[in-house]
């Protein structure tokens, strides 16, 4: 297998898993309809795409101020050694956001403390937070909502990735074993993590369930809990 065989074959949905990957790619996709809001919060990860979706919005006028969340995790820590907020606000600014529109929260290591630091940032600063859009890897948009509603459930949540469909996704990650495990791992945690109260109970349909079920039986369990 030559070089370019071993990079499409690390980028390419295998056809017998396609139908499920699909699947529950379409489940996190929340579909959200865009529209201004007090404040965008992007969530910290490996994917650069959470802010290059936070720049775009912000210079279409979707918010007023930025805020970058996100410490470092074992898969992050080579990327972005500074810190995943660190960088992403780096870039926001090198793409034209003022540097008084972006905030950096640096120490959350989940999803859960994203919102709370988050939270705790503004309200330190007196700022007014009614509404917000999130931004986050593309199927982590289900979780995160069901984690902010939980969290901070005044708070009016609309959730934006960037918008790559599933194919462009996983080779902008250059990983589609990595992508189908974090789809899988995120999948099951809409039910654990509302099981255990850290986010509110989503439904999940049944050809979602078995969807995961079979790729976790497959090999792609990396990411469970």
């Amino acid at each position: 297998m030559t070089h370019a065989d071993e990079s499409t074959a690390a980028t390419t949905i295998p056809e017998e898993h396609r139908a499920d990957v699909e699947t529950l790619w379409e489940y996190h996709n929340m579909h959200h309809e865009l529209r201004p809001c007090d404040v965008g919060i992007g969530l910290g990860s490996h994917d650069l795409g959470v802010a290059i979706i936070a720049t775009d919005l912000y210079h279409r006028g979707m918010y007023p101020l930025l805020v970058f969340t996100g410490a470092n995790a074992p898969t992050t820590i080579d990327r972005f050694p500074r810190g995943e907020a660190v960088h992403y606000a780096e870039y926001a600014i090198k793409n034209g956001v003022p540097t008084g529109a972006v905030l950096v929260e640096p120490g959350a290591r989940n999803t859960q403390q994203n919102f709370e630091l988050t939270r705790d940032l503004l309200d330190g600063r007196g700022i007014t937070t009614r509404s917000a859009i999130v931004m986050s890897r593309p199927y982590q948009q289900r979780r995160a909502y069901a984690t902010a509603k939980k969290l901070w459930p005044e708070l009016d949540v609309i959730c934006a990735p960037n918008p790559l469909d599933l194919d462009d996704y996983v080779r902008s990650i250059g990983d589609v074993s990595r992508v189908i495990s974090m789809l899988v791992g995120d999948t099951q945690r809409i039910r654990v993590y509302a099981e255990r109260g850290f986010a509110i109970p989503q439904n999940i349909p049944v050809p979602v369930e078995a969807a995961y079920g079979r790729l976790a039986e497959a090999g792609y369990d990396s990411r469970l809990v």
